[in-house]
């Protein structure tokens, strides 16, 4: 009886104590739950925002991300976007706003002159200050603007749910806002280098904390086959394209890429591999995460949103 007591005792200061498997920190973390994307560029309008809303607040999101604030119809004035900052504020559920295209790459001043660069700066002051919104909840957003190398891109942020990294990365669709005319890609060289960095942060922290899937936020889609380039044109979203496919390679999870765009109403994920995406288009989309099982993502709901 003593060498079966010195030995549990030496068991128990060593800390190779086997504890029952409810017990274990991993387990207790893992759970399934859904989260859910509304499109509100397709939309444009406070009413749709508002019903939209609505819906979601009825149904059991862990978290709903909102892909665009405005409609390419819209204008880009700052009276639109406090005014639609005040919808989302006053949404029940969780969030995060991910800028679309249609919120900046196509503004223009009255006489007819790009303003993209401006407002996007303006989008980031009004959206993405560093008080968090009213209702962020439980959400620890950590932003890339928190580096101060990239303390001018505070729309890129991630957050972490039972062992899934989410993340969203400013990349308009149309090409990722890449202009062909010479001396005019600044606004683009400057973003491409911090959504590099950021994209390898979060890749490198999933797999510093052993996460069982990443899902990025988007409005283009990376990894869509370029179109044929024009003369003087090429391909906005190679460099990401080629980087994200690299880690996708070397990453054990899941990926999946939630995009803005799609030609008609998304029906399922399309996989390659462990990567996965979906683009929402004009659908409202909710998505059940299972950490514990293979697939982890899966298409729970894709709609209007509408009864």
């Amino acid at each position: 009886m003593r060498i079966i007591r010195n030995c549990l005792l030496l068991l128990l200061f060593t800390g190779w104590v086997v504890t029952p498997a409810h017990s274990s920190p991993v387990a207790q973390k893992v759970r399934q739950f859904q989260f859910g994307v509304l499109q509100q560029h397709a939309k444009g309008s406070d009413a749709s925002l508002l019903e939209e809303i609505e819906r979601a607040n009825q149904k059991n999101l862990a978290f709903l991300v909102i892909n665009g604030i405005k409609s390419n119809d819209e204008p880009c004035s700052d009276s639109l976007y406090l005014r639609r900052k005040d919808l989302l504020n006053s949404a029940a559920k969780e969030q995060v706003v991910s800028l679309a295209g249609s919120d900046w790459v196509d503004c223009k001043n009255e006489d007819g002159k790009p303003l993209a660069a401006e407002r996007l700066q303006r989008l980031r002051e009004l959206f993405f200050d560093h008080e968090p919104p009213a209702n962020a909840g439980k959400l620890r957003l950590v932003r890339q603007s928190v580096t101060p190398q990239f303390r001018n891109f505070p729309e890129n942020a991630y957050w972490q749910r039972s062992k899934i990294i989410f993340a969203t990365i400013n990349m308009p669709a149309e090409n990722n806002h890449y202009l062909s005319a010479a001396g005019r890609n600044s606004e683009f060289e400057d973003r491409l280098i911090a959504n590099r960095h950021w994209l390898q942060r979060i890749f490198s922290l999933a797999r510093l904390h052993k996460m069982r899937g990443i899902v990025l936020f988007t409005d283009g889609n990376p990894l869509a086959p370029p179109n044929r380039p024009s003369a003087g044109q090429r391909d906005g979203f190679l460099e990401m394209r080629k980087q994200l496919t690299q880690l996708a390679a070397r990453f054990p999870g899941r990926i999946l890429l939630v995009h803005g765009h799609a030609s008609s109403t998304a029906k399922q994920i399309l996989w390659r591999d462990n990567m996965g995406s979906i683009g929402a288009g004009r659908t409202f989309l909710e998505i059940t995460v299972n950490p514990a099982s293979y697939q982890v993502f899966s298409l729970m709901h894709a709609g209007s949103g509408r009864k």
